[in-house]
């Protein structure tokens, strides 16, 4: 499992191991790893023009200690100081000695259009509100250039807690990041803006909670049901579906076609799509008789395709089993009603439903992810799966927040979230919780979008039908 901290959690692991080390000796581990990963990134180090964006404090320190060591290899480095009365003098001292060279920001431009690559130690982990107006020229410059970025720890001009960007930023072929991911590499829109991200281990002792967790697949396999000798379809867990109507009867279909690869021993549909369901899965239990008699599960998917059935979201809220709202069911579930449940309740909105819940503006939702699932969650006292570029978990009782690192863009596509609902739904009914059950579903979803996409586009049904391929891979 991968794993991320604040800013202020990683500030304190570093003091207390700057504590026990010679001084200097952490910065050098870093430079060291930063210089390894832009030597690897070129290829060829002899040669080569290397341009350092150097602000103040410790990452332009790293930035200078890495540029002496790809200078002493015969690469050609020239720091950009962006503030030379705050500049780190034992770094710049080394790169002097190593035959690097100096410039101003208003050489920059050039030397920026002529690099191999560019090193971004403009702003710390600390920065925030993106940056300031001699930098954000010279980020642009980079961007637009033949060179290679790599960013120091991370990206200037992101928020390292937040994965919020508020300006102007750094965008990076390489960040290469120290001791632990920040949350914001984690996190849309930072990621974006991170590349591909490199750790570099610098000992830190870090805590048992971190602020974000992203599941590999050893981690998915273990949470995945498997069923025993004596498992029979109801030991495995019967899994409810209420959704669909006469205007979205597909929404129904491709919500059962997620529960029904989703470990569950059986499927029970209600609504009014019964016929479409079952003339495609005809394992499905049908009823038209409503959630209360449909007979027993261990969990309902409630909302996908119910345009305003807001009774039948109702009925199903008043049930004392694990519940999954999406889509329709979202709009239509009274708050007080889904606090007011004993039960477990997982929320699968994506930005503009939750900006809806939340009463803001959808681009809030977006520029502001992690809080606003955090936020979501706390207002509804239930888990929100937060759907989109970076899909996030949130608990209600605060905890980690599970970020899921599969998917592809061309998820992006009608009934794909009908789909992902009925397989956290028929997780839950296995005996998952609602965070394990959103973070092992929509990891098996995002695996399974990249398979049956593999760079074309694909449909919702696509998706459900490679679901298995993907449960079979992170067992592999």
């Amino acid at each position: 499992m991968r794993t991320a901290y604040s800013v202020d959690t990683v500030r304190t692991a570093e003091r207390e191991l700057m504590a026990r080390l010679p001084e200097g000796a952490l910065m050098q581990r870093a430079a060291a790893g930063l210089a390894a990963a832009c030597a690897d990134l070129l290829g060829r180090v002899y040669g080569r023009r290397v341009v350092l964006l150097v602000g103040s404090g410790d990452n332009g320190g790293d930035a200078l200690y890495a540029g002496a060591r790809l200078a002493r290899r015969g690469a050609g480095v020239t720091a950009v100081l962006l503030a030379p009365d705050h500049t780190h003098p034992g770094g710049l001292a080394a790169l002097r000695r190593a035959g690097g060279g100096v410039a101003r920001p208003g050489t920059a431009q050039e030397l920026i259009d002529r690099a191999d690559l560019v090193v971004d130690g403009i702003v710390g982990i600390g920065g925030k509100g993106g940056l300031r107006s001699d930098a954000a020229p010279l980020a642009e410059r980079a961007a637009r250039s033949r060179a290679a970025v790599v960013a120091v720890d991370l990206p200037s001009g992101v928020e390292a807690d937040t994965g919020e960007v508020r300006g102007a930023a750094v965008r990076a072929d390489l960040t290469v990041t120290f001791g632990t991911h920040k949350p914001g590499l984690l996190v849309d829109p930072a990621r974006e803006h991170a590349g591909t991200v490199r750790l570099v281990d610098i000992g830190l002792d870090l805590p048992a909670g971190p602020e974000l967790e992203a599941l590999q697949h050893a981690d998915v396999a273990a949470l995945l049901p498997r069923p025993a000798a004596e498992s029979d379809k109801y030991r495995r867990g019967v899994v409810g579906i209420a959704a669909g109507s006469a205007r979205y009867p597909g929404a129904a279909v491709l919500a059962v076609s997620g529960a029904l690869r989703g470990g569950a021993g059986a499927v029970r549909y209600v609504g009014p799509a019964g016929q479409a369901v079952i003339a495609r899965f005809p394992e499905t239990l049908v009823s038209d008789q409503g959630p209360r008699k449909a007979g027993r599960v261990q969990a309902w998917v409630v909302g996908p395709g119910a345009g305003d059935d807001a009774a039948t979201v109702a009925e199903v809220l008043e049930a004392d089993v694990p519940v999954l709202i999406d889509a329709d069911g979202l709009r239509l579930a009274h708050r007080d009603a889904v606090r007011a449940r004993t039960a477990p309740t997982l929320m699968t909105p994506h930005a503009g439903e939750a900006a809806a819940l939340l009463g803001v503006a959808r681009e809030e939702v977006e520029a502001a992810r992690l809080s606003s699932a955090r936020e979501l969650a706390a207002r509804y006292g239930a888990t929100v799966l937060l759907k989109g570029s970076t899909t996030l978990v949130a608990a209600p009782d605060g905890g980690p927040v599970r970020v899921n690192p599969t998917g592809t863009p061309w998820l992006a596509t009608a009934g794909s979230g009908d789909v992902l609902s009925g397989l956290a739904g028929s997780l839950l009914a296995a005996g998952l919780s609602p965070l394990d059950a959103g973070s092992a579903a929509a990891y098996l979803h995002g695996l399974a979008g990249r398979f049956a996409a593999a760079g074309a586009p694909a449909g919702a049904h696509d998706v459900a039908e490679t679901i298995p391929e993907a449960w079979r891979d992170v067992h592999d």
